[in-house]
């Protein structure tokens, strides 16, 4: 392992040598990032995945760098023009901006004004010009007039585009120039006159100007959104004169009759040249920023979505409402199995409002359903009041539920994997019941970027939120933990260690040889070898089997010393699991050994403690305002519940029962000031808001938590 390299990494996030070099050894073994942060603390220092997965995005960062230094190397000494002095220079180089600048000279490129100029022997006037070592210029330039340069003009307008680009690739003074343009530099967009009537969406930026360095990252994006797609004409620009002023200062040391030449080719290089280089490099720079924190608000709301509290197993009426094509209903097993889908039609045209309670009280009492849960969208309000108003033998709970993704999982081809039988309709049904009772098992089936959390997600580097959505997901699967004998081929994937292939291996063997009675039954899965054992057994969960400890996040190789407890205390293993008494009394570091250290022995302790706690806490029915039909029935000071549905950088988006969610600017959230709506609201959390305003025509709502009592 190069040393050099993890003193790097070490230095850029803080982390010690020790732990950077161990987590990059386990990684180079096959290890997984949650295997890793749950079962080997104690080689990491007790890292979570965020800083082990920085760890390894920080080391290919390292490998791109230097394998760009190798080429650029490379490539200038097949030029002849490596010197020991540029060769110090890019070896010491730190950054791809550095290496780049130093690079930009050499470059090969298309065939410039000032490489047509020293194709005509122009190169010495021009370095004579800049070095300001003649006195007289048209007596030096008279001698560089041939049949190709014609007159001393000539001459002296090649030289000039030659200097242009000298100044335009000095490494100095585009230095100089980023530095300007985070400092001054001005964001500027101007609607297209042509498109005005259609650029509706983005009118708050058609004469828009601000500093860059105070343009938040969701205005960044939504005005870049406006230049791509043609309705906004955008620059980032700063004064020309100050760089010029800085330009001159280093280049003009001599008052010299043709000052002005230089100048002016100063001028030339810096406009023509320069300014548009550094130009794309700041909006590059601003873009891959925006894309970032973009990036973390919709995986911050993605990880708070998949661990939404479940209902867990319980039989669920689940119900898709509609108006003109009813609504449609299922009814699912405990364990989300199709037991019975019907239609009803509650609401206008058809308006067969009895027909639908006695549907819907019919198929509760048939089946024993417990809970009923109802999608958000079209029809919502009208079905859950309709639902209420039906008196059940026993209490059965009603759940609005989020149908963000529905009907992109029930067109999918994992939906007709699961049901090939049964149309879109009835697929989205079962999605938004199984997503009661699971979020997480139902979620990861669907596309994140579907599932209407986070801002602007389109408009991101796909390929970087592709890997970090996926990311969250990994961490969201493993630190729940899966059902062995019930998780889907899907949610398997996700699973530390496998993959597709060995989660289709998994759910062929369940099918044919019958439900794991064992983790150790996992080594008879075909290609699932002992490091896919390892990396994995963690976080499966086998109820009901041979050994206890299958159904908690003990990990299989710390068996033997959850044996060994039990043992000293006179105790079998079941025994032990779940005595919270002894469990209390026992000191860990009386078991650390060479292969389990504390940290280990005091996660094993606490889910000794409480086995198979689910860390996602239990599902709340919301109870929204039931005078509240529709947008036009909101008036200012109106103070409704709601929760919180979305959250990004400027805000939040409250769901108030309605089609349309509200807006919680960020200034409107608490009296005291927040960097991020996150640092006070989290995804599903329920809140007390008060209507400021209503736009009916652009449908929007803006709401306020400031000075309204949170006791809901």
């Amino acid at each position: 392992m190069n040393q050099n390299y993890i003193q790097r990494i070490s230095i850029a996030l803080g982390i010690g040598k020790n732990p950077v070099e161990n987590v990059l050894k386990l990684l180079e073994e096959g290890a997984t990032i949650p295997f890793i942060a749950r079962y080997r603390k104690e080689m990491t220092g007790t890292l979570d995945e965020v800083q082990i997965s920085n760890i390894q995005k920080e080391y290919h960062n390292i490998l791109e760098l230097e394998a760009r230094r190798k080429f650029i190397l490379e490539s200038i000494e097949e030029q002849g023009k490596l010197t020991p002095e540029l060769n110090e220079r890019i070896t010491k180089a730190k950054t791809l901006i550095e290496l780049e600048d130093l690079y930009l000279p050499y470059k090969r490129k298309k065939k410039t004004k000032a490489d047509v100029a020293r194709n005509l022997g122009l190169e010495p006037l021009a370095l004579a010009m800049i070095s300001q070592s003649i006195s007289d210029l048209t007596l030096f330039a008279k001698k560089f007039v041939t049949a190709d340069v014609p007159n001393i003009e000539t001459a002296i307008e090649g030289a000039k585009d030659i200097i242009a680009e000298l100044i335009s690739e000095d490494e100095a003074v585009r230095n100089q120039a980023r530095k300007l343009f985070h400092t001054k530099g001005q964001i500027t967009s101007k609607v297209l006159k042509s498109r005005k009537e259609e650029a509706g969406l983005f009118q708050d930026y058609f004469d828009f100007s601000e500093p860059i360095a105070r343009c938040p990252s969701h205005r960044f994006l939504a005005i870049s959104r406006g230049d791509d797609e043609g309705f906004l004409r955008v620059s980032i620009a700063i004064d020309q004169e100050d760089l010029l002023h800085y330009i001159r200062k280093n280049y003009i040391k001599q008052s010299k009759s043709y000052n002005h030449e230089l100048e002016s080719a100063f001028e030339d290089g810096v406009k023509r040249l320069l300014l548009p280089s550094i130009e794309n490099q700041i909006r590059t720079e601003y873009k891959a920023k925006a894309d970032t924190e973009a990036i973390k608000v919709f995986t911050q709301n993605l990880r708070q979505l998949l661990l939404a509290a479940p209902l867990g197993e319980k039989r669920v009426l689940a119900i898709d409402p509609g108006y003109r094509t009813g609504c449609k209903i299922v009814c699912l097993s405990a364990q989300g199995d199709l037991l019975e889908k019907a239609t009803i039609f509650p609401h206008l045209p058809q308006k067969q409002e009895r027909e639908s309670i006695q549907t819907i009280k019919f198929l509760v009492e048939k089946y024993g359903l417990e809970a009923i849960a109802i999608g958000n969208g079209t029809a919502s309000r009208e079905t859950k009041a309709l639902v209420d108003s039906i008196t059940f033998p026993d209490f059965v709970p009603t759940y609005v539920v989020s149908e963000s993704g529905a009907s992109i999982y029930s067109a999918s081809e994992i939906a007709r994997e699961e049901f090939p039988h049964e149309d879109v309709t009835v697929r989205g049904s079962i999605s938004i019941g199984r997503r009661l009772m699971d979020p997480l098992a139902e979620l990861v089936k669907v596309d994140p970027k579907s599932i209407g959390v986070g801002q602007y997600q389109h408009d991101v580097n796909q390929t970087m939120l592709k890997t970090a959505l996926d990311e969250t997901v990994v961490y969201a699967v493993n630190s729940v933990g899966v059902n062995l004998n019930t998780a889907s081929k899907h949610l398997l994937t996700y699973v530390s260690g496998l993959g597709p292939s060995i989660a289709q291996n998994i759910v062929q063997y369940r099918s044919e040889v019958g439900p794991f009675n064992s983790r150790s039954d996992l080594l008879k899965v075909p290609r699932l070898g002992p490091k896919a054992y390892e990396q994995s057994a963690g976080f499966l969960r086998v109820k009901n089997g041979k050994n206890p400890l299958d159904n908690s996040a003990v990990h299989p190789e710390s068996y033997s010393l959850v044996e060994q407890i039990a043992q000293d205390h006179a105790l079998s293993t079941a025994e032990l699991i779940g005595n919270q008494a002894i469990i209390k009394k026992i000191d860990p570091r009386k078991y650390v050994n060479e292969k389990i250290g504390l940290p280990t022995i005091v996660d094993i302790l606490k889910e000794l403690s409480k086995p198979g706690l689910d860390p996602r806490g239990e599902a709340q029915a919301i109870q929204f305002d039931d005078r509240i039909k529709k947008i036009e029935d909101l008036h200012p000071d109106l103070i409704l519940h709601g929760v919180v549905n979305n959250l990004t950088n400027f805000g939040a988006f409250v769901d108030i029962g309605l089609k349309e969610s509200g807006l919680l600017h960020i200034s409107n959230i608490t009296n005291k000031f927040i960097k991020s709506p996150s640092e006070v609201l989290s995804l599903g959390q329920s809140v007390m808001v008060k209507v400021i305003d209503v736009d009916l025509e652009r449908k929007r709502i803006n709401l306020t938590m400031k000075s309204v009592n949170q006791k809901s």
